[in-house]
């Protein structure tokens, strides 16, 4: 996708609709900073019209009294349809974050579809009611659905971070408004699109990408009945008070600071290639990005060369380069922010190592040099605040406790991973790491396995079992002596 892209309507329940005002985003290339599309802007009355219209499907529609069997066929249909549009997705979201145009397919819209599959198979065989004998009595068990969701989600992974949301929430019969951020909404007018022809009934999904106070006017809203967030700590804190005043319902996948821990057994470059993606993806954009890296200290200077050869290696240019790896950040405020981290980890004592600066053959875009730190203590800004950039932190450790205590010196608990020889050492090194989502030898989320963090990394989990149940509400009814509802255990 190299031509600019207009859109002058809203997707509001199903339909595109003239917005309330003529303001209007600006879509801005972070590799040519260039203007590759405009959005209209939503106000607050196109806010209120998205969650009445999510409000009326929900309480008077179809959707949530449809079989789950008639559910997943939709939803199998809309990972059809997104199948089918593959490369302009992959374009699109490549114009719009730069992620580099390999991955953006492979794990931006390829890696997205697989929620939808994964949570249509699930409704099919879910329990969505059962009879249940208590100590006493006996009652029927009804899971159903929350009611209408807002879906807020960042611009680092804005399709995959939304189906994960969207997916579980259509399975369970709600209805959902998806606000996707001013930097990243072109993607979203293919989703809508092939949801629509998809089947999905009139009102059950909206789509407002908008900045923060389209987001405060979601999770305020008295129609709203729970938000799924992913996107910054701060902003979490702030979502969650709002939602503690309403009892509102809320899941919240937030920042992260994870630790890579390599043993004294791992042989350097095995270690450092099962490491590499998890600590340099997307640029360092990634929440669960693993930005410490915590090795022997007798085996620091042997690790640290290993991984900055293999940086070296690395591509930085052009995202739409199929042999690019390194793209630019999102805005020029976000290298600004990663530059001061960088001045911040030398002013405090750390030994740079590799980059730190801009590549000085790329004069336009916003870059960031692939940057290595070595000798950063657990104390440093590096080592402890989300940096959200191409910065990686190596930290020596004397024996495996001090390891384990490091890695758990953090306000967060997202993800991690431990490389070692010995699996089995492995394991037991990730049972006494405090996150949510770890590894051995390896990394990676997974459609039916349930994500999120400990601590400030967030509240619930999204993926598996556990992100269809997050979509659910539970009812016990108390039944009479020798009443049986159903006729079997299974979901109807």
């Amino acid at each position: 996708m190299r031509s600019m892209i207009t859109q002058d309507a809203l997707f509001i329940g199903g339909r595109w609709v003239k917005p309330e005002t003529d303001a209007t985003y600006l879509v801005v290339s972070p590799s040519t900073e260039e203007v590759v599309g405009r959005v209209p802007a939503p106000s607050a009355e196109d806010v209120d019209r998205a969650v009445l219209a999510a409000r009326e499907a929900f309480d008077n529609g179809p959707w949530p009294h449809t079989e789950p069997a008639e559910r997943a066929a939709v939803l199998r249909r809309i990972a059809d349809g997104l199948e089918a549009r593959a490369g302009e997705l992959a374009e699109t979201i490549t114009a719009e974050n730069a992620t580099p145009i390999s991955i953006s397919r492979a794990s931006q819209v390829l890696g997205a579809i697989p929620h939808l599959r994964f949570y249509a198979d699930l409704a099919e065989g879910y329990a969505f009611h059962e009879t249940r004998d208590g100590v006493q009595s006996r009652a029927a068990v009804l899971k159903e659905p929350v009611g209408v969701v807002a879906g807020i989600v960042p611009w680092n992974g804005p399709l995959v971070l939304a189906l994960m949301k969207l997916a579980p929430a259509l399975a369970a019969g709600c209805t959902f408004v998806c606000k996707p951020p001013p930097e990243t909404p072109l993607a979203f007018a293919v989703l809508a699109e092939v949801c629509t022809a998809a089947g999905l009934p009139e009102g059950v999904l909206s789509i407002l990408a908008g900045d923060r106070e389209t987001g405060r006017g979601l999770v305020t809203h008295p129609g709203v009945d729970k938000v799924a967030f992913t996107g910054s700590t701060d902003a979490g804190k702030w979502i969650m008070g709002e939602c503690a005043r309403r009892i509102k319902r809320v899941s919240l996948e937030l920042g992260g600071k994870s630790a890579a821990i390599i043993l004294d057994d791992a042989d350097a470059a095995t270690a450092v290639g099962q490491l590499l993606p998890m600590a340099t993806m997307l640029s360092g954009q990634m929440c669960l990005l693993q930005s410490r890296v915590l090795v022997p200290r007798a085996r620091q200077t042997e690790l640290v060369d290993t991984f900055c050869d293999a940086v070296r290696a690395l591509k930085v240019g052009d995202p739409f380069d199929p042999d690019t790896y390194y793209g630019p950040l999102i805005a020029e405020r976000q290298r600004e922010r990663v530059e001061g981290y960088v001045e911040a980890g030398r002013a405090e004592g750390a030994t740079l190592v590799l980059g730190g600066g801009r590549p000085g053959h790329l004069p336009k875009g916003w870059y960031v040099e692939p940057t290595v730190f070595a000798d950063v203590d657990n104390r440093m800004r590096i080592a402890r605040e989300e940096i959200f950039g191409p910065v990686t932190s190596f930290l020596a450790y004397d024996d495996l406790d001090e390891a384990v205590a490091i890695a758990n010196d953090t306000d967060f608990g997202l993800a991690g991973a431990v490389y070692t020889a010995d699996p089995a050492r492995g394991f037991e090194v990730a049972r006494r790491v405090r996150a949510g989502t770890y590894g051995v030898n390896r990394y990676g989320t997974d459609a039916g396995v349930p994500f999120g963090g400990y601590k400030q990394s967030g509240l619930g989990r999204e993926g598996g079992r556990e992100g269809l149940e997050s979509y659910l509400e539970t009812k016990a009814v108390a039944l009479p002596d020798g009443f049986s509802p159903f006729a079997s255990s299974r979901s109807s």
